[in-house]
């Protein structure tokens, strides 16, 4: 966790910077995903990173896969809902580029809560028999020790190396206002360390305005972040703007092909010398 006032950089990139390859990156579910920061780590050439979604991915998610970006993801599930599938995940699936550690929302929630609280691990139920215990060996069956053959699945916390995200407003403090989405506090708890870009980020301390208050991530969570304006588009910024369907659909249209999904990415995501 950070023990410093955190980074102020001049934009995205320079946010994307700051994430390593291989490290453990976790992402919101939209509205509100990390977008102008997803489009700088595939302009960074980012490799290796290990994605976890909180709990379901969408368009960043396939965005980043598709790039080439991710080794692997731990998640509930990736779809552009009802846009269509993800493509860029699904054909990386069937070809074995990356691979995937299923999971539930709740898992995903529960794992991240331990993380948060330094817990060993947290307990869940539902699952036991499912398919999904197969797939997860790191998943344990446990006894309730309360209530001996009370049967839970206890899942090793989550400790991503990074949060991603962005929010509306931020403070050069890094204090981070994120509204009622309480899965960024979470995500920022049991991460070693956030990156986020504002919509604004202006002066004064957003921790002294008793409104704002409870609704914030406290800077000593946050290593850097950016003000980047529209840095959730093409999702919605809840307050801010709309989600753009326009260009959501024309997003799915162009990933379902490899080839008219590298010409997305020179047209909206790569500068132009890389483009080229």
């Amino acid at each position: 966790m950070p023990s410093q006032p955190p980074r102020l950089e001049p934009d995205a990139d320079a946010l994307a910077r700051l994430a390593p390859d291989g490290a453990s990156v976790a992402i919101a579910k939209d509205p509100g995903a990390p977008m102008a920061l997803t489009r700088a780590l595939i302009r960074r050439g980012a490799r290796g990173l290990r994605l976890v979604t909180v709990p379901t991915g969408a368009m960043a998610a396939d965005m980043l896969i598709g790039a080439g970006c991710v080794a692997r993801i731990e998640t509930a599930g990736v779809s552009l809902g009802e846009f269509g599938p993800a493509a860029r995940f699904a054909d990386a699936v069937r070809a074995g580029a990356v691979e995937i550690r299923d999971a539930t929302c709740p898992a995903v929630y529960a794992a991240l809560q331990a993380g948060e609280k330094g817990q060993p691990f947290a307990t869940i139920r539902g699952i036991i028999g499912s398919d999904l215990m197969r797939a997860r060996p790191d998943w344990k069956v446990i006894d309730n020790p309360f209530a001996p053959g009370d049967r839970v699945v206890a899942l090793p916390p989550l400790r991503p190396d990074l949060a991603l995200m962005h929010v509306a407003l931020a403070d050069r403090r890094g204090n981070l206002w994120v509204g009622g989405r309480h899965e960024l506090k979470t995500m920022a708890h049991a991460a070693h360390a956030t990156l986020a870009t504002a919509e604004r980020i202006v002066e004064g301390d957003l921790a002294a305005d008793p409104a704002l208050a409870p609704n914030l991530i406290g800077g000593i969570y946050v290593a850097a972040l950016a003000e980047a304006p529209r840095g959730a588009w093409p999702t919605a910024m809840p307050g801010a703007y709309a989600r753009d369907d326009a260009h959501h659909r024309l997003y799915a249209a162009a990933a379902r092909r490899a080839d008219s999904f590298a010409d997305y990415l020179r047209r909206f995501v790569l500068p132009r010398e890389q483009a080229a």
